[in-house]
């Protein structure tokens, strides 16, 4: 069996932990900055006040006048759901993330560890603990099993069997499949408003009318394909965190703060040998609330102005002023060497060179790579006997 536990407004519980007694008013998550002002996931008596989620914050604040927004979290939220997932890998489950708040897990090991299927899911449920309303469903398939989960009450287990799956899924709404906004309005249009219903239409005609994207949600639909659940590689755990005295919001100094966190975390002896795959910037924002930013980067480096370079675009986006910066090491790759070919060292290193180049105009924009082509060598002014154009291969 897959099995798929979902914490719904994960991101809001998260936040919410530095005041708990918010759980209790009308709250919302508030927008990002720089993005929509739609809502985030919203509280039960926010929810009762007539304020739903992805509401506009206008229109929100006029239903709901004493409604209180709850900066985002994202730092408070990732480490609450690195806490869930390595509860549920001790008690013994192979864990795949799917989002934070969504996970899939198979219990064919563990059945016969804990007596059964459901005494298994319990027993993630109880790891879990009861703070955080989680529900689980299992199925043989992974869409069936986020469906079970998406209608179960909190704290409840909800199997389906392989007879079943039709008569569960036909009166769910088409909702849980994802689909663009404009593809739910226009089967909506066509009176497809179940699942059931978008499952009884001939396959070929939604791909036709849908595209590659309404065949998957056919499928999807109708149980969904089978496919196994990866667990995740542990992760690297290498951090390290610059706090300052005050708050800082000029760029150059968060630059050099950025350039001394690099190097400190990349000179930490549980490194050695390995090279950086993935790494994530954390800040905390003056005044509450966090920032983070997630990179992969094109070819796992050790090298710390590659790394810094990639990320010092990042601090562009930030929202306030930062009393604290945390660079996270997320993924590393296995202790090995690179050795260049002996013969093609000349190639390697223009592939090398041309890497370089395009992480540069990555971070500084198109403009920022040129080349010096002579347009009148025979001036006497040095000025007009070249131009700078902007390199684009």
């Amino acid at each position: 069996m897959i099995a798929c536990l979902t914490i719904p407004g994960f991101e809001l519980k998260a936040a919410l932990r530095k005041s708990p007694s918010l759980a209790l008013c009308p709250a919302a998550l508030a927008p990002e900055a720089g993005g929509e002002p739609l809502l985030g996931p919203v509280t039960a008596a926010a929810e009762a006040a007539g304020v739903r989620p992805r509401m506009r914050l206008g229109e929100a604040l006029a239903t709901a006048p004493r409604l209180v927004l709850v900066d985002p979290d994202p730092a408070a939220a990732e480490q609450a759901w690195e806490e869930i997932v390595c509860s549920l890998e001790d008690t013994g489950f192979a864990v795949e993330p799917a989002a934070p708040g969504v996970a899939y897990f198979e219990t064919r090991g563990v059945e016969r560890l804990y007596g059964g299927l459901e005494p298994a899911l319990r027993r993630a449920l109880a790891a879990v603990g009861p703070a955080w309303d989680a529900r689980i469903g299992a199925a043989t398939r992974r869409f069936t099993a986020l469906a079970a989960a998406s209608v179960a009450r909190p704290g409840q287990v909800l199997v389906v069997r392989d007879e079943d799956v039709g008569r569960f899924l036909a009166p769910l709404p088409l909702t849980l499949l994802p689909l663009d906004r404009q593809r739910y309005e226009e089967l909506e249009s066509l009176g497809v408003r179940r699942l059931g219903q978008l499952a009884g239409l001939p396959g070929g005609a939604v791909a036709e009318r849908l595209g590659p994207d309404g065949r998957r949600a056919w499928g999807l639909a109708r149980g969904g394909a089978a496919a196994r659940v990866r667990g995740r590689r542990p992760p690297a755990e290498l951090a390290e965190t610059l706090a300052f005295p005050e708050a800082v919001g000029n760029e150059l100094t968060l630059r050099r703060a950025l350039g001394a966190l690099v190097e400190t975390t990349l000179a930490r002896p549980e490194r050695r040998d390995r090279f950086v795959r993935k790494v994530a910037l954390t800040a905390v924002i003056v005044g509450g609330g966090s920032w983070r930013r997630t990179l992969t980067l094109r070819e796992p480096s050790a090298d710390g102005g590659r790394i810094r370079i990639a990320l010092a675009s990042k601090l562009a986006e930030l929202p306030g002023p930062v009393v604290e910066l945390r660079l996270e090491l997320v993924e590393l790759t296995e202790p090995a060497g690179l050795q260049l070919e002996l013969l093609a060292a000349g190639a390697e290193d223009r592939r090398r060179l041309s890497d370089g180049l395009r992480q540069v105009r990555a971070s500084t924009g198109s403009g920022s790579v040129c080349t010096v082509v002579e347009v009148a060598p025979w001036s006497r002014i040095p000025e007009t006997r070249a131009l700078f154009v902007p390199r684009d291969d």
